[in-house]
């Protein structure tokens, strides 16, 4: 056997990874099983040597590229309609080929636990998962990857949509999924990047934030968190907690006494979902100009708190979104706050209530909606198990303003007020076939105040289809109208389609976030 020598192994191995930096690669949101998004022109792109010259073939087109000095490569495919499968080969200096792609509706699924929350744990889990034998429905999941270093790639790849792989799906984005399949006769392919309990400056780039002094607190709050958190010293600590809990563990078994509790195991805010740009870089960054049709957003819960910052840094993040992706104004449709916690007796402030504000204003900007939910949710649970409804309400918006389906997609919102006496009548915009209520008669869940700024619950009634009259007897002037404002207001409005009424109210008084801004 002929002896290898130090040099030749210093050159086996320069020659391996010349070989292998020749290689054609693709991020991992293309793959064999993926959906390509029809009747646009859709980017693929990748890396290869520095000036190597690259084609990719689908059908009969055929396109080519060269790899610039960083060996970057792009280019873009001309509008293909629905169907399929195809094949997709990439070839440089070596051949890539993608098996079983199909080409359809493509949608980001996006947003914290809610958006997360799987099959497996919503309404009815073991009848959908049997039932979710859609072989054109094609799924993909984004790691949670927390950086301030931008990433190019992650670990995933599409899978069919099976009774197996759907069970640890985003269950609104599987539902929203299949209502738009069921309905198009279209494939579908869906990309759940949501991260639980992520606040929303997580997704937004750090300079874009910077930029804004409106988040000057924030970030400086956050440095202040960079420059001194030790992420070493608090895991010392917690394995000397752990240590002594497995300790008292020992005596309490000994002595036949109660387990205590296990001590919570850190974690580290630098690598967390909170950290601004931190999910933007890590998840939402390598899958930025795949073509897709939109998203669908399930997220608020952790900026409730800053509900007043809310109403920049919400359309802040979906206008930079929509700049980075280079599409246009594509559709951005988000869940509103459900329900949640105890019922209030009286009228009160509520930051989630402020919160749900923010995000009607939100519609401000072209191309958005927002599907109500605050009959849907658990007063005792923030991760309500009714997903279904969640998602029809969602796909109602994509159907009727993408697809051209004539249905009913908006939910009753407030327009106008006029005073009559010791009477407000209120006037709404939205209210399709005519204003409704839901389980009783009498409209339920608005409030009425006079100067002095006190709500007291109204008697109401629906005068004409998109009116509402509102009186108290303990306010004889009154000057300002509120409804469904509570964090699990009691409240029974919608339009005859069943739409819930969107909660609002009609002063501007400012709220308990109105000064917080970290």
């Amino acid at each position: 056997m002929k002896r290898v020598t130090p040099l030749m192994s210093l050159v086996l191995i320069l020659t391996a990874a010349s070989m292998a930096s020749a290689d054609v690669k693709l991020p991992s949101i293309f793959g064999s099983h993926m959906v390509l998004q029809r009747d646009i022109p859709c980017k693929v792109w990748g890396w290869a040597d520095a000036g190597e010259d690259v084609t990719v073939t689908i059908g009969e087109q055929k396109h080519s590229a060269k790899a610039d000095e960083k060996g970057n490569w792009s280019l873009h495919l001309e509008p293909l309609q629905a169907g399929g499968p195809h094949q997709l080969t990439v070839k440089g200096n070596n051949e890539v080929t993608f098996e079983d792609v199909l080409v359809g509706e493509v949608w980001i699924c996006s947003g914290q636990s809610n958006m997360a929350w799987p099959v497996s744990n919503a309404n009815d889990s073991d009848l959908e998962a049997m039932t979710a034998k859609y072989p054109n429905i094609r799924l993909i999941s984004v790691p949670q990857v927390g950086t301030q270093e931008p990433q190019n790639d992650f670990n995933g790849e599409w899978q069919r949509c099976t009774p197996e792989t759907v069970k640890s799906f985003s269950a609104v984005g599987y539902f929203f999924g299949r209502q738009l399949h069921q309905t198009l006769d279209v494939p579908i392919g869906l990309i759940d990047n949501a991260w639980g309990g992520s606040s929303a400056e997580a997704w937004v780039p750090k300079d874009v934030l910077a930029a804004d002094s409106k988040y000057d607190d924030l970030l400086a709050s956050w440095a202040e968190t960079e420059k001194n958190f030790d992420w070493e010293a608090v895991q010392a600590r917690y394995q000397k907690q752990f240590a002594a809990w497995q300790e008292k563990v020992k005596e309490a078994r000994a002595a036949g006494k109660p387990l205590p509790n296990r001590p919570r195991a850190p974690r580290n805010p630098l690598t967390g979902n909170h950290r601004p740009a931190n999910i933007y870089n890590g998840v939402l960054k390598p899958t930025i100009g795949y073509g897709i049709r939109g998203v669908i957003w399930y997220q608020r819960e952790s900026n409730a708190n800053r509900a007043y910052q809310y109403r920049d840094l919400f359309p802040l993040m979906i206008t930079q979104w929509r700049k980075e992706w280079g599409l246009g104004d594509f559709p951005f449709y988000w869940v509103q706050l459900a329900d949640f916690r105890d019922e209030s007796p009286e009228p009160q402030e509520s930051a989630w209530a402020e919160l749900r504000e923010a995000q009607t204003m939100t519609m401000k900007l072209p191309h958005t909606g927002q599907a109500v939910i605050t009959d849907l949710g658990e007063a005792h649970d923030i991760h309500p198990r009714d997903k279904q409804n969640v998602a029809k309400r969602l796909a109602r918006w994509a159907l009727a303003n993408e697809y051209d389906y004539e249905i009913p997609f908006r939910s009753p919102q407030y327009k106008s007020m006029e005073k009559n006496g010791s009477r407000i009548v209120l006037t709404f915009d939205y209210v399709g076939g005519g204003l409704d209520t839901f389980d009783v008669r009498q409209p339920v869940g608005f409030a009425i105040a006079g100067e002095d700024k006190q709500f007291h619950w109204a008697s109401a009634r629906i005068v004409t289809p998109n009116q509402v009259e509102v009186w108290s007897e303990s306010v004889t002037n009154p000057v300002a109208v509120r409804y469904g404002w509570a964090d699990n207001p009691v409240a029974n409005m919608q339009n005859v389609h069943g739409l819930k009424m969107t909660p609002f109210r009609t002063d501007d008084w400012p709220g308990v976030t109105a000064d917080v801004t970290k």
